[in-house]
């Protein structure tokens, strides 16, 4: 993947995405969902967050080959990161964008229930950070490649990652009470009326794993 040029001149962005191994996604709603459904809505929610984005440069960083498949199926570029955790693979995926002469990366979780939003996301000066609903995690960050931003994904990380742009002395936007910042992680985040009618419709969580 390398950087394309922008028709009005503006730096180009790339969307960074990790996804975790299907299989294992989901963890805290084993109390409200089986593996099967657990599996299921793993998928639906990265494929929706893939699916919003169709028109832009796109790369997933993983470290399962379910899911790397899946992503080439998807056009997605794969970059392979075995186990080296969450934040060093965001990191290490930043870093081989900004080889590929990409100045800003906007990571996104997979999970978010009403992703359309990432489409409006352009670039721009400093840090954009797009909190959960409850102002604790990170959903969506858009950070410079070059300015050696350290990632700190995890309970709190929205502070922590406002803090880090801070002491770059990077300008932060934020972008909250977005529907960015629904994702479905914990039991309360399922119950959202509106992410289960999103998600499974009138008849209630699927059983199908055909996809």
């Amino acid at each position: 993947m390398t950087a394309p040029s922008t028709p009005d001149g503006s730096p180009p962005l790339a969307f960074l995405i990790p996804v975790k191994s299907f299989s294992a996604a989901k963890a805290r709603l084993a109390n409200v969902l089986d593996d099967e459904q657990r599996r299921y809505l793993a998928i639906a929610l990265a494929e929706g967050v893939l699916s919003s984005l169709r028109s832009h440069e796109v790369a997933v960083v993983c470290d399962d080959p379910e899911v790397a498949a899946w992503a080439e199926r998807h056009a997605a570029r794969v970059l392979w990161e075995p186990g080296h955790g969450l934040n060093p693979a965001v990191r290490s995926g930043v870093d081989a964008l900004g080889a590929d002469g990409f100045p800003q990366v906007c990571v996104v979780h997979a999970d978010l229930a009403f992703p359309e939003d990432l489409t409006t996301i352009e670039s721009g000066p400093g840090v954009l950070i797009t909190p959960d609903r409850r102002n604790d995690g990170t959903n969506v960050l858009r950070v410079p490649t070059g300015a050696g931003f350290e990632f700190s994904y995890g309970p709190g990380s929205f502070r922590r990652h406002k803090a880090e742009a801070e002491r770059l002395g990077l300008e932060v936007t934020l972008r909250e009470n977005s529907p960015l910042g629904v994702d479905v992680d914990v039991a309360d985040d399922l119950e959202l009326l509106e992410v289960q009618t999103r998600l499974w419709g009138p008849e209630g969580p699927h059983k199908s794993t055909s996809r």
